[in-house]
């Protein structure tokens, strides 16, 4: 295929210092975090994607991105952190039995002791997005970490909501796809495989169902993520390009994650996985129990158009006000969605002033 930007490609943030910085969790995953940093001094801003994403979603050079947004507003040390459910990695290619509990225990708190040991003492934001901002909120409310000044969550943080066909989906499809079509993932990109292939033909298949566009990786995604014509985003909200080159920007998932996100479902909150699994003893099974005493303000965003976490975040916002009022923020983007609040080709005028203004007013 001929792509009009180059996979992996970090030409979305000019005129920045970029490295990359490894690491390893106690439970022994290779992950890593990327530094952009312009004269860094000052506050520390950490991003966190969601599920099938990756870096790439805050760095696309098609439009004005979050990390060039930060870098141009007065933030000059930016770090993305590619965790276990990036698509930068291989391990959501190959049935695996991780939880959010794993990443809230073994990634975040490796990622920001990495993240530490290079800045010290400064303070630290986080913004983070959709099973990432979920992950996160629970290392916080969890007690796994501690030390952030700020936080942005996006689409859904500790109160998962989601429309009734996708509970349908969460309930019915991981063991569908893994124990009957035999399946250990899905994958946007099936329809780039050779003809006749299994995963082609999958792809074909949900095509059928999907007539809002001629991308077959977006049909993909509305049957992987929320119910609707397409679920993740509306279309009038992206660029072309990032449209078409929605099989680079998302990648294949395992399904043990949806399970996760069926129990936090069906109790109403973030709730630990498996109570009985020793490795988590360190995290609480109702991650909302403590809230009252975490003191880090958090600024819940989402789209009034959300179709895959519907209200999560205006429920969560309503939670966290009633245990600890005046604390924490609510922002609801007019037109938006659930991916494109940092995909959108209009988010540095529409979305990105709001968090600016937070994350400023939290530093200050």
């Amino acid at each position: 295929m001929t792509r009009e930007i180059a996979l992996y490609t970090l030409e979305g943030v000019p005129d920045a210092l970029i490295t990359t910085h490894p690491f390893s969790t106690d439970d022994g995953l290779g992950l890593s975090m990327l530094r952009f940093a312009r004269d860094p001094g000052g506050d520390v801003v950490l991003i966190i994607h969601g599920l099938t994403t990756s870096s790439d979603m805050f760095i696309m050079p098609e439009h004005e991105n979050l990390v060039r947004y930060l870098l141009d507003n007065g933030f000059s040390d930016v770090w993305t952190l590619d965790f276990r459910m990036s698509n930068r990695f291989p391990y959501n290619r190959g049935m695996h039995r991780f939880s959010m509990d794993d990443i809230a225990l073994f990634d975040i708190p490796a990622a920001l002791r990495t993240l530490r040991a290079v800045v010290g003492e400064r303070r630290v934001h986080v913004i983070a997005h959709c099973l990432g901002s979920v992950s996160f909120m629970m290392s916080l409310f969890g007690g796994a970490v501690e030390g952030i000044t700020s936080v942005i969550a996006n689409s859904v943080a500790l109160t998962p909501r989601v429309p009734l066909w996708s509970q349908v989906k969460l309930t019915v499809a991981p063991d569908i796809v893994e124990y009957v079509l035999g399946f250990p993932y899905l994958d946007p990109r099936w329809q780039q495989e050779p003809r006749f292939s299994r995963g082609r033909l999958f792809s074909r298949f949900v095509d059928l169902f999907h007539r809002e566009c001629d991308e077959p990786a977006c049909h993909m995604l509305s049957l992987m993520w929320g119910t609707g014509w397409p679920a993740l985003y509306s279309h009038d909200k992206l660029h072309p390009v990032t449209h078409a080159r929605s099989g680079d920007l998302y990648g294949a998932t395992g399904l043990h994650y949806y399970r996760h996100v069926l129990a936090m479902v069906r109790a109403g909150r973030a709730v630990k996985f498996d109570r009985w699994d020793a490795r988590h003893d360190a995290l609480p099974d109702d991650y909302l129990a403590g809230a009252a005493e975490i003191t880090t303000p958090v600024l819940l965003t989402t789209g009034d158009t959300n179709r895959v976490f519907t209200d999560s975040n205006i429920v969560c916002y309503e939670r966290l006000e009633a245990v600890a009022p005046g604390r924490h923020e609510l922002a609801v983007f007019p037109g938006y969605g659930h991916q494109d609040v940092f995909m959108g080709k209009d988010v540095h005028r529409d979305v990105f002033p709001r968090m600016l203004e937070f994350l400023k007013r939290q530093g200050s």
